[in-house]
């Protein structure tokens, strides 16, 4: 669908839940309550989070107290929600508007909450931002660690079974589907989890483990296990996880195609092995597609 600048998108929920409160006179106590009784995109979204994440431990009303002063300050927190409403509708086919995700889409939910419990991580309120981890994980099904660093303009699409390590890095620009696991290898401690460079796409089911790096624009088949280095601008499938193709655009993140198609990967000569045999070297990422297409996601993001 066509898209808003970020200070005009608070504008468009109302207008959006304002008609489909007309259309739906059953939904309409619930639109007013939960959108347009609101005076801003940081109210409105931390009353829909505290009362989705309330317990008997915490009630709404602490957790609204909790929540709204993190995502409601000027700064990273509130850039990054609104980048990461913007994936969705660039992203997602199926989004019909900016209130959808906003209202129930759980992956935009887990993320926002994952933030949160980032903030109280960061300031020292350690117990607390575990409590939040786990009621995120038994709320949305999304165990995000609140010692992970995530960056903005992020998409979890489904997000059932998504696991974040502690020590992960996910930088900006990325999409993934339900049942990805960032993931360590075993008991190993320190710095364990995987480090996502910026517009990478992650398939579903797949499962990168170990502190290794998938470089920037790469493109991680569905059900797959990485267990190494994953080069720029290269797509991987299997188990393990082979380079299979180049990616048809810088960053595949953007434009969501699951397929394994694309540019061949170059092969770069041969050589004899120790068993006298020929063997190829494969150049994986060191050459791949830099053009977008006229007006896409990709173009606007690399400008």
């Amino acid at each position: 669908m066509r898209t808003v600048p970020d200070d005009q998108i608070w504008d468009r929920i109302r207008a959006e839940a304002a008609a489909d409160a007309a259309a739906e006179p059953a939904l309409a106590g619930y639109l007013n309550t939960v959108i347009l009784g609101h005076a801003c995109l940081g109210d409105s979204l931390s009353y829909i989070l505290a009362a989705k994440l309330e317990s008997p431990v915490l009630s709404a009303l602490t957790l609204r107290d909790l929540i709204q002063p993190v995502i409601c300050a000027e700064g990273a927190v509130c850039d990054a929600i609104k980048a990461d409403l913007q994936a969705v509708v660039e992203r997602d086919p199926a989004t019909r508007g900016y209130s959808q995700p906003l209202l129930y889409f759980k992956g935009f939910h887990s993320i926002q909450s994952y933030r949160v419990a980032h903030h109280y991580w960061t300031a020292g309120r350690v117990p607390l931002a575990l409590y939040l981890q786990s009621r995120i994980s038994e709320v949305f099904a999304v165990d995000i660690h609140p010692g992970a660093r995530l960056g903005k303009g992020i998409m979890f699409d489904h997000a059932t079974s998504v696991v974040i390590g502690e020590t992960a890095v996910i930088e900006d620009d990325f999409s993934m589907l339900h049942e990805v696991t960032l993931g360590g290898t075993g008991k190993v401690g320190g710095d364990r989890h995987p480090k996502i460079g910026r517009g990478v796409m992650i398939g579903a089911g797949a499962k990168i483990l170990g502190n290794i790096r998938v470089g920037e624009g790469a493109k991680i088949g569905a059900g797959s296990v990485v267990l190494h280095d994953v080069p720029p601008h290269t797509t991987v499938a299997g188990v393990p996880a082979k380079p299979v193709s180049l990616p048809a655009v810088s960053f595949p993140a953007l434009e969501m195609d699951q397929s394994l198609g694309g540019k061949p990967i170059k092969k770069k000569g041969r050589h004899r092995d120790e068993a006298g045999t020929q063997a190829e070297h494969v150049a994986a990422g060191d050459e791949h597609t830099t053009g977008h297409p006229k007006g896409s996601d990709a173009e606007r993001a690399a400008s």
